[in-house]
Parts: C-alpha cells; structure tokens; sequence
C-alpha cells in the first residue's frame, strides 16, 4: 500500500517534555467520529498519524446517568507522541455520553483519559469538586469512569485504574506508531497482529 501523510510528518519531533504534576497522568485525548474507518484515514492524511489499529467492538455493561445500561462502540487508537488518539464511533442508538456531546452525525473531542493508581481517591476528587459521573463500567476487572466536566472545561474526563495488561496494551500501540513508515494506515487488530480492512464500496442493490 502506498505510504499516506508527509513523509517530513511522519517522523515527528521530539518536544521538550516533563513529568505530570500529579497522580493524574493524562494519556489520552478522545474524538468521537461518525465513521471510523473514514476519520482514522483522514488523521492519517491531514497529521501523519497512525498507524489506527481498530479494536474488537466494545459491548459493555454500564451505569449510565445512574442507570444500567449497555454500550456499544468501536473503537480505533493510534499514537501522537506522548498522547494517543481515540477514534469513537457509537453503534447504537439511544442515550449515552457520547450523545450527550454530540448528536448523530456530529463529530469532536469528547474526552480526556488519564490512568490512575488510586482510583477510588481519584474518584473521590472529581466527586468532592461537584463533577458528576456521567458513566461507569461494571462487570470489568478494570475500574473506568467518565466525570462530566463540560461545564468547566468543555469536556469529560476518563479515569482508569492503573493495570499492568493495560499498561502493555498502551506500550505496544505507541511502539508500533513510533516505527510507522506510512503504510497500512488503517489496521484490524488480532491476535497474532493485525489485518488490513475491506474499505471497497458497498455495491448498489439492483433497482
């Protein structure tokens, strides 16, 4: 596949950088999309980002608004330096905090992510400021909640418990961007690596 992006892009450069201020280390900045596969192309083409390795869809179970509900998203990341980028696309209609932004057919930056050791006192901070918990995973052995902070910031905040399988998980997408020469920008990831996916147009149903 031809390389996609500024070949002087895709190298990058390496900015002055220093350590988080606090426990809060954030590490990601979140965008919800309307199609993933067409928005994860364009960050490639527009900012020499990627590879965007497409995640197994996310059917989870969830408090939502403190109700139980379910969410259903696919996913893809890559890495931008010290920051990785999540691509969101919602696969399911009806409430839930990505609707809460952004309406069908909408697109922007939705979240921030920052990884925890503590998330219970973690918890207990954005709850302590007033900021409501828009949406919590159960049923994972991870922790992960979202806290609403639009009013203040413009956006919400994920707070992740710290784990040593995510942990590699995040080390092993940012080691294969670092290397990324342009090609296969977009990647189904597996098992044993990744597969290119099938972006051919639909066909036309006959009239």
């Amino acid at each position: 596949m031809t390389p996609i992006g500024p070949p002087a892009l895709a190298l990058g450069n390496r900015l002055f950088q220093q350590a988080w201020p606090s426990q809060y280390t954030f590490f990601q900045l979140a965008f919800v999309v309307d199609d993933l596969h067409d928005a994860a192309l364009h960050w490639g083409k527009v900012f020499a980002i990627g590879p965007f390795y497409v995640l197994k869809r996310a059917v989870a179970q969830v408090i939502y608004r403190g109700q139980a509900s379910i969410q259903d998203v696919q996913i893809a990341v890559a890495q931008a330096g010290p920051m990785q980028i999540e691509l969101i696309e919602q696969k399911t209609e009806g409430p839930t905090l990505y609707r809460d932004v952004y309406a069908k057919g909408q697109a922007g930056v939705h979240h921030m992510a920052t990884v925890v050791k503590d998330f219970d006192a973690a918890r207990d901070h954005y709850l302590g400021l007033g900021y409501e918990i828009a949406c919590e995973l159960t049923g994972s052995a991870m922790r992960v909640a979202y806290f609403d902070l639009r009013r203040d910031f413009g956006l919400m905040v994920e707070v992740v418990e710290e784990q040593p399988g995510f942990l590699d998980s995040l080390a092993r997408i940012a080691e294969a961007c670092a290397g990324w020469d342009g090609t296969d920008p977009l990647r189904i990831l597996t098992r044993d690596g990744y597969r290119l996916p099938d972006l051919s147009p639909a066909p036309v149903p006959a009239s």
